[in-house]
């Protein structure tokens, strides 16, 4: 019953709608007693001759009545103790997704997508039933098993009440054996529904990748077998599931058993009337759903003490990128200084960057190119704070971007990552994601920046086309060139274009390029990308390699070295000039 005292802070929170259900609860299985009692009256007065028509209609009159009030209070009790689980589901889910846009980049490398959907949906689900149906089921069980058997013991006979109750210990042992069980096989079932959850959600949003390459048989047979083991491992909670029932019917048939056979030697004897008997058997009647009632309890508590425990581990991860103590609640502004002796990832043994140092003044442009998995992406990460410098640091304004509030850090900055996402609305919803009250000329604007206006324009809804789940129904240079409408849209003191331009064609490029500098003067902009024609105008250059600088300087100045840049500007130049069937100068 440890669920219960670790949901203690939400029954406090709830504590009048529970105080009233379960005051209701009570005063129902109080009401539910006074039936039996009457038939027995009835009985032992058709028995003796001595019931009139006008005392039969009072006590259908008393029982209707009864069953009135039965009806009113059952329907307030739901109303708070059932509306409260709601509530308590609303709130972890809350908790859950707060949690999860506060946590670091490094968790969401380590957790699966569907298994955090899991907990999100069937973890919360088995918690609220705890807080609903455990609450009434723990209430209900104890509040009127024992006044049943307070009142067979007081007003019936208290020694055919212990006769009866003999099996009783019997049947406690083995649902509280059920529940052990139980609480092991669940916490294994949630695992292997949310690796099923994780199978599903990562082949829907690869479907693509997965046709293009034949696999579709193959994953079928990957997402049967998943299948498979998530319904045995079901079916292994299912077959401790099914023994409650079975047992407690068991133990209850015994102790009618029990009832009727010393009950009917009582009354030879003159122990009791046959009216006290009916109504003994009827209040072992009564006593059935309590039985019943403590037996799902242990079912549902252990299945809530799941739950609520992978629920926990999740809110106790700590978020590794946290706001210092006093930091500064300012946007930052200025220059842009990077101090980087070297840094690496966790968990990784070599460093990702290493002899970073640059300034970048306000309002210019810093192009960053290099071969893959040189450390483009980890130079622009890093000032957006995704992972913190341990060795080294970074500078807006001479001040430690450490010193500013997360929040306002990257509210100074708009990003453009490679993996373009867009959301299932429409473009213009997409591109106001950052401004949800931007005016239709400012996105339109920003669209013309961004090269997209008119490809928007040649679809039926226009600005009101829904793109699907991360833009599924778009190209790749339309998604790239709406993210950029979208970063824009922010106009922020910094903008980071991670190799945003790579699904553009090069006249696409120019384009966009000639517009930013337009429209960005006096603002800083960071392009990381493969295709040197992006960054040539750009004020300062770095050539990365394997973390280093090898080389720096403006487009003029790195021609001049002779180095990986001029070789590579015109390898893609020669390249550029075949694809347009044209001739090099010489």
């Amino acid at each position: 019953m440890n669920i219960f005292r670790d949901l203690m802070w939400f029954f406090k929170m709830e504590k009048r709608n529970y105080i009233t259900g379960v005051i209701l609860l009570i005063f129902v299985s109080l009401l539910s007693l006074i039936p039996p009692y009457i038939v027995g009256i009835i009985i032992d007065r058709i028995q003796f001759r001595t019931l009139t028509i006008v005392s039969l209609v009072e006590w259908n009159l008393f029982i209707i009545l009864l069953g009135a009030f039965l009806y009113i209070f059952r329907y307030i009790w739901r109303l708070k103790i059932f509306g409260s689980a709601m509530r308590l589901g609303r709130l972890l889910r809350n908790h859950l997704f707060e949690h999860f846009t506060a946590l670091s980049p490094q968790f969401y490398h380590k957790q699966r997508i569907g298994d955090l959907m899991a907990h999100s949906t069937n973890d919360i689900q088995a918690v609220e039933n705890t807080a609903g149906e455990g609450i009434l089921t723990l209430v209900d069980s104890i509040t009127m098993g024992s006044l049943v058997i307070i009142t067979m013991a007081s007003v019936i006979s208290w020694k055919l009440t212990l006769i009866s109750l003999l099996p009783m210990p019997v049947m406690a042992w083995l649902t509280h054996r059920y529940g052990d069980m139980i609480h092991e096989r669940f916490f294994k079932a949630q695992e292997a529904f949310s690796s099923l959850n994780d199978k599903v959600q990562e082949n829907i949003s690869g479907v693509r990748v997965i046709k293009a390459f034949g696999q579709e048989e193959a994953e079928k047979e990957g997402f049967s077998r998943q299948s498979i083991d998530t319904v045995q491992k079901n079916i292994a909670v299912a077959k401790i599931d099914s023994l409650f029932d079975p047992t407690i019917q068991l133990i209850v048939g015994l102790s009618f058993f029990l009832a009727i056979g010393f009950g009917a030697m009582f009354v030879v004897k003159d122990e009791l009337s046959i009216g006290e008997l009916t109504s003994f058997t009827i209040y072992l009647g009564h006593l059935i759903w309590p039985m019943l009632a403590f037996g799902w309890l242990f079912n549902i508590v252990e299945r809530g003490r799941a739950s609520y425990d992978r629920i926990q581990a999740l809110l106790h991860t700590k978020p590794e990128i946290v706001d210092k103590a006093h930091s500064l609640p300012r946007k930052p502004s200025g220059d842009v200084t990077y101090q980087i002796d070297s840094f690496t990832y966790p968990e990784k043994e070599h460093p990702a960057l290493s002899n970073i140092h640059l300034t970048l003044k306000q309002g210019q442009t810093l192009g960053i190119v290099g071969r893959t998995g040189s450390g483009k992406t980890t130079l622009l990460r890093l000032l957006l704070r995704e992972f913190d410098i341990k060795k080294g640091d970074i500078t807006i304004d001479n001040i430690t971007i450490y010193d500013y509030q997360l929040k306002k850090l990257r509210s100074t900055i708009s990003y453009v990552p490679q993996d373009h996402f867009l959301f299932s609305a429409s473009i213009e919803e997409n591109i106001s994601f950052a401004k949800p009250d931007a005016t239709m000329k400012e996105i339109e604007t920003v669209a013309s920046i961004a090269a997209i206006h008119e490809d928007i324009m040649q679809f039926n809804d226009t600005y009101d086309t829904i793109v699907g789940e991360r833009g599924v129904t778009l190209s790749g240079g339309q998604k790239q060139r709406i993210s950029i409408a979208r970063a824009l849209l922010m106009n922020a003191e910094i903008l980071i274009l991670d190799d945003a331009l790579s699904a553009v064609d090069a006249k696409t490029e120019e384009a966009i390029l000639k517009s930013l500098q337009q429209n960005r003067k006096n603002k800083t902009t960071l392009i990381a990308t493969h295709r040197l024609s992006a960054v040539q105008h750009a004020d300062l250059i770095l050539v990365l390699d394997n973390g280093n600088i090898i080389e720096k300087g403006t487009h003029e100045e790195l021609m001049l070295q002779h180095g990986w840049y001029k070789e590579m500007y015109n390898r893609q130049q020669l390249e550029s000039l075949v694809e347009q069937g044209g001739v090099q100068d010489e």
